[in-house]
């Protein structure tokens, strides 16, 4: 593994999530089942994605998404050096990337650049105009300073890398 990948992996530890290298020629949905084996609404648009159950660009609206257990979206490029994953919006509703209990993030292992000057260089917005970094789950410490995961967004997060 490159040096890159290896700093993008830690980080992604630090942060709270979970990055998994999937072997050549790995099967993504046997891979996300192995690891979400509980997940009952799965949602994804992404056409590799055939355990998915409800398809974020044929809900009527953004509440439908209520009580998704996994999202599955694609990220464009990850940065190394702090685990934030450019994800623009490819679906109509982006919601499924905030809403679900927990969020898998397809990336190219080969698309981590090393940080994130290098990153604004990369970024691009399609038909949607819209697009975020997501790094880890989503946690605070606001109330009490206790540390609650998924106060804003996703309880987990893990990268696959391929």
């Amino acid at each position: 593994m490159s040096a890159v990948l290896d700093q993008f992996i830690a980080m992604t530890a630090a942060v709270g999530g979970k990055a998994v290298v999937l072997p050549e020629g790995a099967d993504i949905n046997a891979a996300i089942r192995d690891l979400f084996p509980e997940a009952g609404k799965i949602a994804s648009n992404l056409p590799e994605i055939g355990i998915a159950n409800i398809n974020p660009d044929t809900v009527e609206e953004a509440m439908e998404l209520d009580g998704t257990d996994l999202g599955i979206i694609k990220g464009e490029f990850g940065v190394a050096e702090n685990a934030c994953i450019w994800v623009p919006q490819t679906m109509k509703e982006k919601a499924i990337c905030f809403i679900s209990e927990h969020l898998v993030i397809l990336l190219p292992k080969d698309r981590i650049v090393p940080d994130m000057h290098e990153a604004y260089k990369q970024i691009s917005f399609n038909d949607y105009g819209y697009g975020t970094f997501i790094s880890g789950p989503s946690k605070t410490a606001d109330i009490a300073q206790v540390l609650v995961m998924g106060a804003q967004a996703a309880r987990s997060v893990t990268v696959l890398l391929y």
